[in-house]
């Protein structure tokens, strides 16, 4: 018995014993594992270790880790979940697809209420919604649903702040719990966390916010956009900056720059605190100033003075288009004024704000465009590997942009990749009704191997009298269906009197389509079915060329297929004395437009002209005789940032003559006048036309050029039998 009780004791004793050895740190472990995470939460973020930025910064000048105002992910995460009950809303829960499959994308803003308040910048997005084609004013047709009320400014301590806004939203019948609605809104959170509150429950509404947070962003349903000022041009604008193709790196004076606030308490000061390290006066400049709000006299440190002197040594906007790379640090939001500014100016955005969803990120590659880097080190950012014909991309039309993705999303199976988004001339400028293959565009060719048919469509704009056909005109066909590349002759009857019959037409070797037109110019561009093939050579009935000419510029364009290659040229400039841009026909060394009375471009320049551009554009061309081809030469140019091609052309084009009393006024022609007052008043209206296209677009997209294309033995001394297009050099 005594000999059983030793055994079962040292065999508890070893159990003991095997448990301390093995098993004793995991119990250690366990024990302190909860007070340890505990600590962990309270303390996050922990990035100020002095031994890896004691060389960057003083930890003094850095934010503290016991900082009240700093919320871990987790608890901004749930801080959203509990404020707004739809945090995990996407597409196919909280928005109604319905709506659009009826009626298609269309856009309702609610009426104004009198007496409420409307910032300047959100009248000018209301103005730009109603002005686009996509508005209704009848809410039962309406896919999306835009309030009213002000929500850009969401900060309780601004004066812009709409005070109980949510009652008001909820008292219209419209508002159905936020489905199928857009929120704007640039500001959110106030003093001295800046958390993101909006101050109303948004529920099943799309936010386009600025200084998205990506813990509470809702991917696939939010829309992030960036924070733009009250003066930021709706198009284009005088000030872009613009970079050569292959300028990698560009060539400017700094390296880097940062010129901003400094904030010496409260979130955000820690990132811009410690940018003064890199500051060598060379080609690094970082200045900032302590001088913003009212007591920061009161917080000032042993830096301010001196700061705030360096700081007017440099004129912002001069340092940011003389800077490769341009610092944009978080302010007190994540978001900055910067990003866009530096954009603007074709200066490379160093991004320094952990978080930040950035604007239009699930179809922007910001890695193309920027250097995205770490708040928690600051120096340590990855290498650029930006394109220089990124910023021309991305910058323009954010709320067109913004439009795109929403109208994208509804319709997944046609929606725009990120290659379209992220490569020239950018997504808004590919129209999926047009086609989902990259081969039907003009602008992939070169990179992917695609190439455009070898037949091309004559379209003839005729006006003439009904019965007859002019002589030019019946030249004009003999000489196009003569072509080996014609595949078919259009043309485009612009007489208020029914087209000859078919009998009367001249016999070709193509098929001949008589369309009859609605008399106005801007059916030259209209996407009409009957073209079938990529390159439309488009011709004035009066228009005078051979088949050889025709052969060369077409072999020249197969080789530009997103250019306009053609014959007759013209010239824009500015007018110093008159402050405006004008138009002159005068041959010259230098050319910016290929007239369409005898021209070569892609059939898809038709969709963007009759549905990218807006109505008020079409109605422009209208209105003006001889403007419709001004309007293709800019939208070419603003799409390609290229200048047209002219040809080797055997005689001097001369502009066409006053169509026939018979057509009318306007649109098919203008009755002849006395003396030489017609020509001078088409001169007129092309440069009235171009002044008013550039004020439009905000900036002048035509490029100039002083290049001819010619055949490679054009007027060299050998024999005739050598050359393949010999009838040009004939008088």
């Amino acid at each position: 018995m005594q000999t059983r009780k030793k055994y079962i004791l040292l065999t508890f004793l070893a159990s003991w014993l095997l448990l301390f050895l093995f098993g004793g740190d995991q119990l250690r472990r366990f024990a302190f594992s909860s007070g340890r995470k505990a600590e962990a939460r309270r303390s996050w973020p922990r990035w100020t270790d002095r031994s890896l930025l004691k060389s960057f910064a003083e930890p003094e000048e850095l934010q503290r880790d016991e900082d009240p105002a700093l919320l871990s992910p987790r608890e901004r995460r749930a801080a959203w979940l509990s404020a707004y009950r739809s945090g995990r809303c996407r597409m196919e829960t909280c928005f109604d697809l319905s709506r659009c499959e009826r009626n298609g994308f269309k856009v309702f803003t609610y009426p104004q209420e009198r007496g409420q308040p409307v910032s300047e910048t959100y009248s000018k997005i209301l103005s730009a919604i109603e002005r686009s084609r996509y508005h209704t004013a009848r809410p039962e047709e309406a896919c999306l649903f835009i309030l009213a009320i002000d929500t850009l400014d969401r900060d309780r301590l601004s004066e812009h702040y709409v005070r109980d806004l949510e009652e008001k939203i909820r008292g219209s019948p419209l508002w159905n719990g936020g489905r199928n609605h857009l929120i704007f809104n640039l500001y959110s959170g106030t003093w001295p966390s800046y958390g993101g509150e909006l101050g109303f429950d948004p529920g099943h509404a799309i936010l386009a916010r600025a200084s998205s947070d990506s813990r509470s962003f809702r991917p696939g349903f939010d829309v992030s956009i960036p924070l733009f000022p009250r003066e930021h041009p709706q198009r284009g604008g005088d000030g872009w900056g613009r970079l050569r193709r292959g300028s990698v790196p560009p060539k400017r004076k700094f390296l880097l720059a940062f010129k901003g606030k400094r904030y010496l308490t409260g979130i955000g000061s820690g990132t811009r605190n410690a940018l003064h390290h890199i500051h060598n006066g060379k080609d690094i400049i970082s200045l900032t100033t302590c001088k913003h709000g009212k007591d920061w006299e009161k917080h000032k440190d042993t830096r301010c003075d001196k700061d705030n002197v360096d700081y007017e040594r440099f004129d912002y906007q001069e340092l940011l288009h003389n800077s490769t790379f341009c610092i944009v640090p978080r302010g007190r939001r994540l978001g900055s004024f910067r990003f866009l500014e530096a954009l603007q100016a074709a200066c490379i955005p160093v991004l320094l704000s952990d978080g930040w969803e950035l604007p239009f990120a699930e179809a922007i590659d910001w890695g193309k465009a920027a250097v995205v880097g770490s708040e928690r080190l600051l120096l340590q950012v990855p290498g650029p590997d930006p394109a220089p014909h990124q910023h021309q991309t991305l910058i323009p039309h954010h709320r067109r942009r913004l439009r795109q993705i929403i109208k994208d999303r509804l319709s997944p199976h046609r929606s725009r990749s990120r290659l379209l988004w992220n490569a020239l001339p950018g997504g808004l400028l590919v129209l999926p009704d047009f086609s989902t293959h990259l081969g039907d565009f003009p602008f992939y060719y070169l990179h992917h191997g695609y190439s455009p048919s070898k037949k091309f469509t004559a379209f003839i704009r005729a006006a003439s009298q009904a019965g007859s056909l002019s002589q030019p005109i019946l030249r004009l066909i003999q000489a196009v269906s003569g072509s080996q590349y014609c595949a078919q002759i259009v043309v485009l009857w612009s007489c208020e009197k029914p087209p000859p019959p078919s009998g009367k037409w001249p016999q070709s070797s193509v098929p001949l389509t008589v369309i009859q037109g609605r008399r106005k110019l801007s059916d030259r561009f209209f996407p009409f079915g009957a073209i079938q093939t990529d390159a439309v050579l488009s011709l004035d009935e009066d228009t005078s060329l051979s088949t050889s000419e025709v052969d060369f510029a077409f072999s020249v364009w197969l080789s530009f297929p997103e250019r306009i290659v053609g014959f007759p040229t013209q010239s824009h400039f500015w007018d110093a004395e008159r402050g405006r841009w004008g138009y002159t026909s005068r041959w010259t060394n230098e050319l910016s437009m290929v007239l369409t009375a005898a021209a070569f471009y892609h059939r898809y320049y038709h969709s963007l002209f009759t549905e990218y551009l807006p109505a008020g554009l079409r109605e422009l061309v209208d209105g003006l005789a001889a403007c419709e081809d001004i309007l293709m030469n800019v939208l070419v140019a603003a799409v390609t940032k290229l200048p047209p091609i002219k040809v080797t052309q055997r005689k001097q084009h001369k502009e066409g003559a006053a169509r026939p009393a018979e057509c009318g006024q306007g649109a098919a022609g203008t009755p002849p006048g006395p003396g030489g007052t017609e020509g001078a008043r088409r001169l007129w209206q092309r440069q009235d036309c171009l002044d008013q296209l550039a004020n439009w677009f905000g900036y002048m997209p035509l490029v100039p050029s002083r290049l001819r294309l010619d055949p490679v033995l054009f007027k060299d001394q050998v024999s005739v039998l050598r050359k393949k297009y010999p009838s040009l050099e004939k008088p």
